[in-house]
């Protein structure tokens, strides 16, 4: 089985989960979390070097209060928990988005996992909060015009690999796999630079149902695809 080095999951579906349990949706949140400990440790068995999860997008603090509220206690709480486990699994943990801008008592407890994990050397859990595509894009253009102001590089030498190395974190390969549940058609805000050729797989199963066996479905199915990277494979 062809094994994706760096999957990306937008983890879809927690509150219809809740709904449909007749639960309220900080209920589908609590599991989601916990299924994203089992997930963590299933693609790390499996041999996935890099697992990135969409966990909140700059969007959401558009969401109900209580929800945000409840979210930015449930990120801490996890960061808090799960450092031994992390440390004893060999992960490393890292960020991207605009992780000043969080709270800070969820900005201290991530950048302390962060910081605990930093020389670990299984796979990399990168965790996207407070995260949108389109800011990581802003925020590297930020980063040449500066350079660009201070006399670093010209105009003539911004091109895709220098964009590239303004990104949260360029030295993570690109997704080879991006996995959405719930069934949604859209990447909604999500690597927008980074998913240019990456392969998709959509399923209907919400994501705290998307167990193991779910996730070696979609591995499975990646490798019956025929990347060609905007090339014409030999057998065409």
């Amino acid at each position: 089985m062809t094994v994706p080095t760096h999957i990306a999951i937008i983890m879809d579906g927690n509150g219809r989960w809740a709904t449909r349990q007749g639960q309220p949706r900080f209920k589908g949140h609590a599991q989601g979390y916990r299924n994203l400990r089992n997930i963590l440790k299933a693609a790390s068995d499996m041999g996935v070097k890099y697992l990135t999860v969409y966990a909140f997008s700059s969007e959401n603090f558009k969401r109900p209060k209580a929800e945000v509220d409840f979210l930015m206690s449930l990120f801490a709480e996890a960061a808090a928990a799960e450092l031994d486990s992390l440390k004893k699994e060999n992960v490393k943990v890292v960020a991207s988005g605009r992780i000043d801008e969080l709270p800070a008592k969820v900005r201290k407890m991530f950048i302390r996992d962060i910081e605990e994990t930093s020389t670990n050397t299984g796979i990399v859990f990168n965790i996207a909060v407070n995260y949108g595509g389109r800011n990581e894009i802003v925020d590297a253009a930020r980063k040449l015009a500066e350079k660009a102001a201070k006399g670093e590089i010209k105009p003539e030498d911004i091109d895709e690999a220098a964009l590239s190395g303004c990104m949260y974190h360029p030295e993570i390969p690109d997704p080879d796999l991006v996995i959405r549940t719930s069934g949604e058609i859209r990447v909604s805000n999500f690597l927008l630079w980074e998913i240019a050729y990456s392969e998709f797989y959509i399923t209907d199963i919400l994501w705290p149902d998307f167990n193991e066996d779910e996730l070696k479905k979609a591995v499975a199915a990646f490798g019956g695809r025929k990347r060609r990277f905007g090339k014409v494979s030999d057998d065409e």
